[in-house]
């Protein structure tokens, strides 16, 4: 029993810092990815590492090539828009089935959500790590209202989504320092959930969204003109 323990503790934990050093840029798009440096990097065996890519590869963060092992797959405009495009829906759809489900637990989940991104944000020497957190905790705040929706099957298709979404939205808090405008957004999303107000909910949520959406999109197609530029140059 406390071998399966360590080894389900170890794939998670290989998975979780592999996912994390894609969305933050440490393992750059495009770059190829190899089960004994990376087992090397994070000091585990081969097995887990082989677990995480093939759960990443699932995500869509990864691809594999024939021969070649694991590559993090390259974030291009049209994935970028198709991604935000169905997370609106379902985001929206998800927040509008909360307001009629929620519960006192659920106002306490949620409520607790958005103060602990408040905390993060009012430690002395913030630091990458901290700010990776609070991405997290952000995104928890959604994949919540997901399951607070009472829908297992859009939850699911939510929390998919979200997944490919975490780098853009890593890159427009980072770059931009949306920081304070995402704690705003999302404890307005919430108090409107607990109000049971839907149609402020979805509206809030909606333009959270594409507010996000819009800031990642002018970000990518910067990086892409000056790739393109230097390509010309080179």
């Amino acid at each position: 029993m406390a071998k399966r323990q360590k080894a389900s503790s170890l794939r998670n934990s290989a998975y979780d810092s592999l996912k994390a050093m894609i969305i933050t840029g440490q393992l750059p798009p495009g770059s190829r990815l190899t089960e004994i440096e990376l087992a090397e990097k994070l000091s585990v065996s081969r097995t887990p590492i082989r677990e995480a890519l093939n759960r990443l590869e699932r995500d869509g963060l990864v691809v594999s090539r024939l021969r070649h092992g694991y590559a993090v797959k390259d974030f291009d405009l049209n994935m970028f828009r198709e991604a935000f495009a169905v997370r609106e829906a379902l985001d929206s759809y998800a927040t509008e089935l909360a307001c009629a489900n929620i519960t006192a637990d659920g106002k306490r989940r949620l409520r607790a959500l958005v103060k602990e991104c408040e905390d993060l944000a009012k430690l002395p020497n913030r630091r990458r790590e901290h700010m990776f957190k609070e991405l997290q905790v952000g995104m928890e705040i959604h994949r919540t209202i997901a399951d607070l929706s009472g829908n297992a099957m859009l939850s699911e298709m939510l929390n998919g989504i979200l997944d490919k979404c975490l780098h853009y939205v890593w890159m427009e808090l980072l770059w931009l320092d949306e920081w304070q405008i995402a704690r705003t957004e999302h404890s307005q999303i919430v108090e409107a959930i607990c109000a049971g107000n839907a149609p402020q909910a979805c509206e809030l949520t909606r333009r959270h969204i594409r507010e996000s959406s819009a800031n990642a999109s002018k970000l990518l197609e910067t990086r892409f003109e000056l790739q393109t530029f230097l390509s010309k140059a080179s």
